[in-house]
Parts: structure tokens; C-alpha cells; sequence
């Protein structure tokens, strides 16, 4: 083999994987692929069988499982729901999920991480303050009101706080089917039982809000956190 068909061959294979790996999902072959029912599931795939064809309907492309307002009755005071192709068959290939979170006064969603997907945010009620954690520790938040979008890239520890004085809802839409949520509370210790370790987790990101709020009058610059792992020290 003669080295210029060498050289456009191992081009060409690096092109197709570099796109490849650059898609949070694996494009769909078909138009059309709701996803079947687990309990008629037979094989165990990266991703869900579609349904038989013949079987497909509207109702497979709409979902009410974000209608209402998730139960905030909790220690941090918030909700979120994640819909995924497994509660939303039409999702299946799309490489999209679709998430409601409803925030309490004062609520708080923890810092956590979508390991297979970004998540673009829109706030469609009340007033959010919304960051994320780069892998430096520096901070990036911004103030969000209605009618307001914000991005959190794929894997960076992201949060939410309530900064009105009402409650918000915010609606996410994330470019996996299955993103996946890793949490700093599930993943370093119990709620229920490490009730000291969250409250200090929880003062020190509402401390740290309200800082930058008087400090900058509303307008939040990017901020430094370099000792965030000892917001578990008691």
C-alpha cells in the first residue's frame, strides 16, 4: 500500500471516530423507534429494543409526567424529576431527556453531575441562582428569572438555589437518554442520618450566593472556590 492511500485511510478513520465520540447518543437509524415495554424485554442492550412497528402511536410522543409540581417536603426544600426513553418511550434513540425541578423558598438542589449528558436549564417560574463547579474549582453562577436559560457542560458539578420569594419551577432538557445523576449526598453520605454534614453543605452554597449578591449588586462575576471539599468538615 502506497503511503498517500495510507495517509487518506487513517484520515478518514480518525475523522469518523473523533465525530463519533463528539455525540452524547448514537444516531437513530430510523425514523421512529418508541421503546418497548421493559417486561417484554428478552435481550439486554446498550440502550432499550423499539417497539414493533405496527404498534407505534401519537401517545408514544407525549409525556404528563412533568405536569405537576414534584414534592418538596424535604430536608433541602426541592424536587426534580428526570424523565428518561425508559418512562418515555418516544425518547428511545433520540438522545434527549427532559427534567422538571421545583425549588421551595430558601430550597436548594445540591451539587450534582450528569456523567453522559450537558443539561441546558430554562426557568419558567420565580427567580434561580444556577452554577456549576469547574474541574479548577472556580464557580460560574448566574442569577436566572422567567424566561431565562443557563447550561451546565457534561460531568461539572452543578446547583440550584431559590433566591425569590416565592417558589420556582425550571425545566431541563439534557442530550443523553439515560444521563445518568451523580450526587455529592448519595455518593458521601446518608441524608437522613449525616443531617449536620448537609446543613453545612447547604449554609455554605447560600452563604456563598448571598456574598457574591451584596458584593457585585446582582450582577454575579465568576468566583474561586478552592477549599470546596471542606464544606464536609464539620
Amino acid at each position: 500500500m502506497d503511503s498517500p492511500n495510507s495517509f487518506l485511510i487513517i484520515f478518514s478513520l480518525t475523522c469518523a471516530f473523533t465525530i463519533k465520540i463528539c455525540l452524547a447518543d448514537f444516531d437513530t437509524l430510523q425514523d421512529t423507534c418508541p421503546a418497548a415495554s421493559p417486561e417484554k424485554q428478552a435481550i439486554f442492550i446498550n440502550g432499550l429494543p423499539c417497539k414493533n412497528p405496527s404498534t407505534i402511536s401519537a401517545p408514544d410522543f407525549k409525556t404528563t409526567k412533568l405536569t405537576q409540581p414534584g414534592k418538596t417536603d424535604n430536608f433541602v426544600r426541592s424536587s426534580t424529576k428526570v424523565v428518561t426513553a425508559s418512562d418515555f418511550a418516544g425518547l428511545n434513540t433520540l438522545g434527549l431527556s427532559i427534567a422538571r425541578t421545583d425549588i421551595e423558598i430558601d430550597g436548594l438542589v445540591t451539587p450534582h453531575s450528569h456523567p453522559r449528558a450537558s443539561e441546558m436549564l430554562y426557568v419558567v417560574k420565580g427567580t434561580v441562582l444556577a452554577g456549576f463547579i469547574d474541574t479548577k474549582s472556580n464557580v460560574f453562577q448566574n442569577v436566572l428569572k422567567e424566561g431565562d436559560v443557563t447550561v451546565f457542560p457534561r460531568g461539572l458539578l452543578h446547583y440550584c438555589f431559590n433566591l425569590g420569594f416565592d417558589d420556582a419551577t425550571a425545566f431541563s432538557v439534557l442530550n443523553s437518554q439515560n444521563p445518568g445523576v451523580v450526587s455529592i449526598g448519595g455518593a458521601l453520605f446518608e441524608p437522613d442520618r449525616d443531617i449536620d454534614t448537609m446543613g453545612i453543605l447547604v449554609k455554605s452554597l447560600i452563604s456563598l450566593s448571598k456574598h457574591d449578591m451584596l458584593e457585585n449588586h446582582n450582577y454575579y462575576q465568576n468566583v474561586t472556590l478552592p477549599k470546596f471539599p471542606s464544606l464536609f468538615q464539620g
